[in-house]
């Protein structure tokens, strides 16, 4: 750490490092002059050449310095004016020897041009305490900070610096309708969630209210005072699931049953709570679709399929863990993998590109060939499907490949179009199998796997 860094911990009274020029950086607090402390006024009078950041500050007309607001019109963002307001000063203070520098609220909070000073080596920074907007922001929400844990944070960087956090959260520099609409949409699941608004604290015009999340950009008109207070910060998704990978594989470490489990052994639970699910789902279907359904009946079939959505993943954490004990891939991977097929087979979402569903279907069945290596659109449909949902695969593939699908004689004479009727057909074809002592479920298998082995050829 250089001497001139040290400098800026120090509260008055400092000396200057013998030959460096000074920069002494006061605040002007969060709001009238009533709010600034006699050292600053002392400083003041002390100081001949004085600076403030912005003139847009009630208080700054006490300082009578110049002001670097030509900056903010100038540069197209705040990195550029914080950088070219720290090097003005430094001129300033090489040329002066000794310069007074006024920042609105106290230097140590959100003040990027004092960081920029003090990381200097070239002058002396003498940084002294101010009162903060802080200070007004427990008094306005009546709360301890230290007994509630708030965590502090930027609006312009709240998606990055709320991550992982919990509880309690204030968020400062909510200067514009922007960073309000950033911050808003930087909630995954947001739910009843609100924020209460603080701006203008300790002005005659201080407003304090609560608005909903969904209100944040749209009821709220952002100022350069303007901070929020979000109560409670909602789990994010990325930390969610950061914290069940962990539970998972101490599961794998601790617990004798997981610690016993392979990929083979696993299997029968994964094929489980696949059809646990997919009965979920139909039972939330048929809750949705009864017009005389009770709104509780839906809301616990929701519940039910969250219930199921966990087991599932549960699956999908657990094998990918077994993987990652091998070196094979981690979770993380497996997530970056669907991330980068899913970006590369959507370019009319992430790219801008027109292309229609029937050529969109024939790029997604090119693009899996190349991928896999696979000869023929047929390669990779599991044969162990069960017949009804195999022969869906094989037809759905010979279609994405312009390929028809021939029609029986006997369903040219159908003219059913609902599932009751469907469901009805099958279930007499079923019946016909059963009289006739044939498999119904192995026909239709060895019909589309002999389909399947047509389209294989005309590939060729």
């Amino acid at each position: 750490m250089s001497d001139a860094s040290l400098a800026t911990s120090q509260d008055g009274g400092v000396t200057a490092l013998e030959g460096l020029p000074r920069i002494d950086i006061v605040g002007l607090g969060p709001a009238g002059s009533d709010l600034v402390t006699n050292g600053t006024i002392a400083l003041v009078g002390e100081i001949e050449h004085r600076f403030v950041r912005t003139s847009r500050h009630v208080a700054a007309s006490l300082i009578q310095g110049q002001s670097f607001d030509h900056h903010y019109e100038t540069h197209e963002n705040f990195a550029d004016v914080y950088d070219a307001i720290a090097s003005d000063l430094v001129a300033a203070a090489k040329s002066h020897g000794r310069i007074l520098y006024a920042v609105p609220g106290s230097p140590r909070v959100a003040e990027h041009t004092v960081e920029l000073l003090a990381a200097r080596s070239d002058v002396t920074v003498v940084v002294h305490a101010a009162l903060s907007f802080l200070d007004l922001s427990w008094v306005a929400l009546g709360i301890d900070p230290m007994t509630a844990g708030v965590h502090v944070i930027d609006g312009h960087v709240f998606a990055e610096q709320a991550a992982g956090l919990r509880g309690p959260v204030l968020v400062a520099q909510c200067h514009s309708q922007q960073v309000l609409s950033d911050i808003k949409v930087s909630v995954d699941d947001p739910g009843l969630m609100s924020a209460v608004v603080l701006q203008r604290l300790g002005a005659a015009d201080e407003h304090v209210f609560e608005v909903a999340w969904a209100d944040l950009d749209r009821k709220v008109t952002a100022d350069h005072l303007t901070s929020i207070y979000i109560p409670w910060l909602p789990a994010t998704t990325a930390d969610t699931f950061a914290k069940f990978d962990v539970m998972v594989k101490r599961l794998r470490l601790e617990c004798p049953w997981d610690a016993e489990q392979t990929h083979a052994s696993l299997r029968r639970y994964l094929l489980e709570e696949s059809y646990e699910t997919l009965e979920a789902l139909d039972q939330l279907v048929a809750a949705e679709s009864d017009d005389h359904g009770e709104p509780d009946k839906v809301e616990h079939r929701f519940a039910d399929l969250q219930e199921e959505l966990g087991d599932l993943l549960y699956q999908i954490f657990f094998h990918s863990i077994l993987a990652t004990e091998r070196g094979w891939f981690t979770v993380a991977d497996v997530a970056q993998g669907i991330h980068d097929k899913l970006f590369e087979r959507h370019p009319h979402v992430f790219n801008g590109e027109e292309i229609s569903t029937d050529e969109l279907a024939i790029r997604w069945e090119a693009a899996k060939r190349q991928e896999k290596g696979r000869a023929s659109v047929m390669d990779g449909i599991p044969a162990a499907l069960p017949a009804l949902v195999f022969a869906t695969k094989v037809q759905k593939k010979a279609l994405a490949i312009g390929q028809s699908v021939p029609q029986p004689t006997a369903a040219d004479k159908i003219s059913t179009t609902s599932a009751d009727e469907i469901g009805e057909l099958l279930f007499a074809v079923v019946d016909l199998a059963r009289s006739l002592s044939i498999d119904a479920e192995d026909a239709l298998r060895q019909h589309a796997a002999s389909f399947a082995d047509h389209v294989r050829q005309s590939e060729r």
